[in-house]
């Protein structure tokens, strides 16, 4: 198995660096539509991004244990070579694609991801604001190892998207040359991604390339300005708070949900989804009758 460096950890000065950058642009040249930065958020962003570096060693055992398996009984094999590193990446960008769209349309797991969005600021620091919690364990990036890649192969590739996302979280650069535009994320695409306003609603899921979305008819071009965060936002900066707020929320509504139906949905539908009136009634209606034998079955058992 190929032994290859971590580009996150190597790219880390840059992120630092090039935050710092940003952060002066803005007391040099301050622009009133941009929103900038604030102390207390970037803390909560930096905080963020520190503590995902442990936790993640964490949620990566596993991960690496479930691939380890699958390659040991996969026959194929792709080496890693300057010709099969393009594909690697190709494959792993539509695997971020899913998983990232999931991400926002399944409850429990936009629970982790929630923590990117809940900044109501979009600069570099944004970037670094990582979740603590990884509930998919690398399943989206299974047929990558099922075709032949490496475990080692694999993480490298999210290392890279990783990486190429840091710089697209910044109001700092306008639209690019069309042809990059039409083919790849940027920061214009993922202002978009980053906006709670109704139109812009789960948006622009690409990693690296935007065709994805363009395929798949979740692209939205960017025309009205951003509003960024959370349709409902946190009012805090205490990192343990903003990385475990949307499970406790979804801990209060499974102690108040009626039967299984509710609960099942609560944490596998979507974020926004809460059950009709009428399901809440029905549902204990069916737990009702489940726990009383029929009159058939009670007059069969005197």
């Amino acid at each position: 198995m190929p032994n290859l460096p971590d580009p996150v950890l190597w790219s880390i000065p840059a992120f630092v660096l090039l935050t710092v950058v940003e952060l002066l642009s803005f007391l040099v040249q301050p622009d009133e539509e941009e929103v900038g930065y604030a102390g207390r958020d970037t803390a909560t962003s930096l905080s963020m991004g520190l503590g995902s570096l442990f936790t993640n060693l964490l949620w990566k055992i596993p991960t690496v244990a479930l691939y380890n398996v699958v390659y040991a009984f996969t026959p194929l094999r792709i080496g890693v070579h300057w010709t099969t590193v393009p594909v690697m990446l190709l494959l792993q960008d539509f695997c971020y694609y899913w998983s990232h769209r999931s991400n926002h349309r399944v409850r429990l797991l936009w629970a982790q991801h929630v923590v990117h969005h809940s900044s109501r600021h979009y600069n570099l620091s944004t970037a670094l604001r990582q979740p603590w919690t990884d509930l998919s364990f690398g399943v989206f990036y299974l047929p990558m190892v099922l075709l032949g890649v490496s475990p080692a192969a694999v993480a490298f590739c999210g290392s890279v998207s990783l990486v190429y996302q840091f710089w697209i979280h910044t109001e700092r650069i306008d639209r690019l040359w069309r042809p990059i535009e039409a083919v790849f994320n940027t920061p214009s695409h993922h202002r978009v991604h980053h906006a709670s306003q109704g139109g812009y609603l789960d948006r622009n899921f690409g990693g690296i390339l935007i065709v994805w979305d363009r395929l798949f008819r979740t692209f939205t071009a960017e025309t009205d300005r951003p509003v960024y965060g959370l349709t409902k936002n946190i009012a805090t900066y205490n990192p343990l708070r903003v990385a475990t707020h949307e499970y406790a929320s979804i801990g209060r509504d499974l102690a108040g949900a009626h039967g299984l139906r509710e609960r099942l949905g609560y944490l596998f539908r979507g974020p926004g989804w809460a059950p009709a009136p009428h399901d809440a009634m029905t549902d204990a209606t069916s737990d009702a009758a489940s726990a009383t034998p029929s009159t058939s079955n009670a007059e069969a058992a005197a």
